[in-house]
């Protein structure tokens, strides 16, 4: 039998809570929480400072050799994930939706995927570990103890970055980040590597109309039941997928 990692995988496109969400459940259990995302975002600003040919594999090797992230703990209890890029604070720069979707675009080339499931497999195999993303459950931690997918509408989850963004005093445009909400979505379910999916084991939640703290609570009660449900099965939270 295939040994099971303990390690608790929250997958899900971008805008539906999963940071945050992983944040919560990290802490209420006493756990790491890894952020790749915050990875490929940090790569992805490596590439393209350095003015790298994303059709170079050449020239990506050399690149990615020179790379060394350092995630840290958010300042207080709601920050993002602190990034560290060859010992520069880049915490802030890679958070734009424009690093966004650069992160979209790298994350589908195989030698960055190849370099960052690697790691972040290293930082998981001592187990204890809350990891976001959008391939944790499927490609990078296939053996995760509990996996979950969170969804919302893609107009809910644009809503969220705007209201993110300017909470932060930058300006957004709704109309834009719908946009590139759409294309980042399309480009991540298209993608030939390890494509965004819910995992044919993963408890699918959708938090369209419920607040952080209401899909945490859901999160933890699938875990404090062993992966049990719980709930009346007609609800459309806390539910396997399939």
């Amino acid at each position: 039998m295939t040994e099971v990692q303990a390690v608790i995988a929250i997958d899900g496109p971008s805008g539906v809570g999963k940071s945050t969400i992983s944040r919560k459940v990290a802490r209420s259990l006493g756990l790491t929480y890894l952020d790749t995302g915050a990875m490929y975002r940090a790569v992805g600003m490596f590439l393209q400072s350095n003015r790298v040919d994303l059709a170079d594999d050449q020239a990506i090797r050399s690149t990615l050799a020179k790379i060394h992230i350092q995630l840290l703990p958010g300042k207080n209890e709601d920050d993002d994930t602190g990034v560290l890029l060859n010992g520069e604070d880049v915490s802030d720069a890679i958070r734009t939706p424009e690093m966004a979707m650069v992160a979209s675009k790298v994350s589908a080339i195989p030698l960055v995927r190849e370099k960052l499931t690697a790691l972040q497999r290293q930082l998981g195999n001592t187990g204890g570990v809350v990891a976001e993303g959008r391939d944790t459950g499927t490609v990078v931690f296939p053996r995760a103890r509990y996996k979950f997918f969170l969804d919302a509408k893609p107009e809910e989850r644009a809503r969220r970055r705007v209201r993110q963004l300017r909470l932060r005093g930058e300006a957004a445009d709704e109309q834009k980040i719908l946009a590139m909400t759409l294309e980042r979505d399309k480009n991540d379910r298209e993608r030939a590597i390890a494509p965004l999916r819910q995992a044919d084991d993963a408890w699918v939640i959708d938090t369209t109309s419920r607040d952080i703290d209401e899909v945490a609570r859901l999160v933890l009660e699938v875990i404090g039941e062993g992966g049990k449900k719980t709930t009346d099965p007609r609800e459309d939270h806390n539910q396997p997928a399939g």
